[in-house]
Formats: structure tokens, sequence, C-alpha cells
């Protein structure tokens, strides 16, 4: 019996691509820095030149090796290639709609836009630090946050010395913005 057109778990382009993608606000634009553009830019050509080339090579020969029932490089390679197929997708579509928002323009200000590194501290005293940036780039492990987040949504347009209210789960918060930084421009 062919195999041609049975459909294998993960098949789906956008089962998993829309389970991780983060999700942006209806009607909201993906901002992002430049560097983490570049990056995101960098990611695809290499999946594109590098990679997807490397594991598609590897498919081929494992195809020529006879049953490929049983043949594990050619069942993980082709499981890489849907990985990878999905991730240039993701990406693509990501890089398509992104809108590159140079933080290093409000260099100087003290009101806290997208790119901006905010100090601020709880009613407890505890003072925390976060950078704002885009969905696909805000890594938390290094104090980075996604502007859709509500710490930053409650930060935004805010200036040195305001308070704010942040809704977190224990309940309504104030925290008052102590300091706010842009990199420098060039």
């Amino acid at each position: 019996m062919s195999k041609a057109f049975v459909k294998e778990a993960g098949d789906d382009e956008d089962d998993d691509t829309a389970a991780s993608l983060p999700a942006l606000p209806a009607g909201a634009r993906n901002y992002i820095t430049p560097a983490g553009y570049r990056r995101l830019r960098e990611e695809l050509m290499s999946l594109l030149d590098e990679e997807r080339p490397k594991v598609v090579e590897a498919v081929s020969w494992a195809a020529k090796n006879g049953d490929r029932s049983e043949n594990g490089d050619y069942i993980y390679g082709k499981k890489r290639l849907r990985e990878i197929d999905r991730r240039i997708r993701f990406l693509s579509k990501r890089l398509d709609i992104a809108e590159v928002a140079d933080p290093s323009a409000h260099h100087g200000r003290d009101q806290v836009f997208f790119g901006a590194t905010v100090t601020y501290a709880t009613a407890r005293g505890e003072e925390r630090t976060i950078t704002i940036k885009g969905i696909d780039e805000a890594d938390s492990l290094r104090g980075e946050v996604s502007w859709v987040s509500p710490v930053a949504r409650a930060l935004l347009k805010a200036r040195e010395g305001d308070e704010v209210q942040l809704l977190t789960p224990g309940g309504m918060e104030r925290i008052e913005i102590v300091r706010v930084r842009y990199p420098a421009p060039g």
C-alpha cells in the first residue's frame, strides 16, 4: 500500500506553529528592535542556506538506502525537515509583518516607549529593571519583556517619578518608575 497520501502527525503546517506563536493583540503591530529583526533574519537565512540543504542531502542519501519505513536517518531527517520548514514559515510571516522601531530615537527622554530599559520600585521597596522588546525577541531570563505584557502595558507612556497600577495575580499593585533609559544612537 502506498503511503503517498497518508497524513503524518505534525504535517499540518499550522498545528504546532499556532501553538508556539506568541499572540499579537488583534490589530496590533509586530514591533521589533533593529537588533531583534537582524537576529530573526539571520536565523531565517541560516535555515534556508545552511541547515535545510544539509538535512535535504541527508534525507536524500537515506532514501537511496532502501526500505524507508525502518530507516532511522530517513524518518528523523523528514521530521527535522518538517520542523525546519515550520520555523521558516513562522519567521517569514513574522518578518513580513514586523515593524522595526529603533529605541535610540528616544535617547535622553524620561517617558517609557518601546525599547526602554525601565527601573521601577514596588510597594515592598524592591527594585526591578526590565527592557521592553518585541514579542519575538523578548527573553525573560535577560530581564526583557514583551511590549504586550502586563508590566510593559502599565509602564508605557508613563514618566520617571510616575506611579502606575499593575494588575498582578495577587491583585492591584502600585509601582513607581525610578529610571528610564534608551540606547545611544549610532
